[in-house]
């Protein structure tokens, strides 16, 4: 595997799995609108664990979600695979700082690097997918709800958070697509180590020679 590539695709990993630790605590998730709004005395902003509100004098108040099974059904869904994708960042961030060939973990047994690398692309793709589907799946009930000329409540639009969340699963994918395109089980010029086992032919020939018997008496030397 090319090194270069290897340390890239760890290096997009790793700014994905630092951008959902950004964007999972983010309290702008969505943002109230302000279309067909004369006046507006305050602003409503949400994520996946709080609601806040602003007024004009910029005094801020937040509240948590007082209960977790009074939520809708898609935040408690966004909430746990948020979290699945936290998790299986940091499970291909071990597995591919561990087959990295500069790293002296592991040894070297270069095979045995590139497929641990390899399991770190896979759960570098399982972290970008649960983002994208929770972040999607959070946004497309924001548009479903801003275009609905029947819904009665506060119309909101989508906040910042939601677009950090976009990107962190578009760098943990094309990190985890660089290292399962480029680990390859073992190439020609791969460097593979064996254990080292002295030869025992020496022995062996040493051993029958002593042993062989013979078929001359005492008395033909004399």
């Amino acid at each position: 595997m090319n090194p270069v590539v290897e340390a890239f695709a760890f290096f997009l990993g790793f700014l994905g799995w630092l951008m959902v630790g950004i964007a999972l605590p983010n309290r702008y998730w969505k943002v109230s609108s302000v279309d067909g709004n004369v006046i507006t005395t305050s602003t409503i902003y949400e994520n996946l664990w709080m609601s806040c509100a602003t007024d004009s004098t910029g005094v801020h108040n937040c509240r948590d979600f007082p209960s977790l099974l009074a939520l809708n059904g898609y935040i408690q869904a966004s909430r746990a695979l948020m979290i699945a994708a936290i998790v299986f960042g940091t499970f291909g961030l071990v597995a591919t700082l561990t087959g990295m060939q500069c790293s002296k973990i592991g040894g070297e047994n270069y095979v045995l690097k590139g497929r641990i690398a390899a399991i770190g692309g896979v759960f570098f793709l399982l972290q970008g997918i649960c983002t994208m589907i929770a972040v999607s799946w959070y946004a497309a009930n924001i548009t479903q709800q801003f275009f609905d000329q029947f819904y009665p409540g506060t119309k909101y639009e989508i906040g910042e958070g939601l677009y950090i969340g976009w990107s962190s699963a578009t760098l943990a994918i094309c990190g985890g697509s660089c290292l399962l395109c480029a680990c390859k089980l073992q190439t020609p010029g791969e460097k593979v180590s064996y254990p080292y086992q002295p030869s025992s032919r020496g022995h062996v020939l040493s051993t029958v020679a002593t042993s062989a018997p013979s078929n001359y008496g005492r008395n033909a030397y004399v």
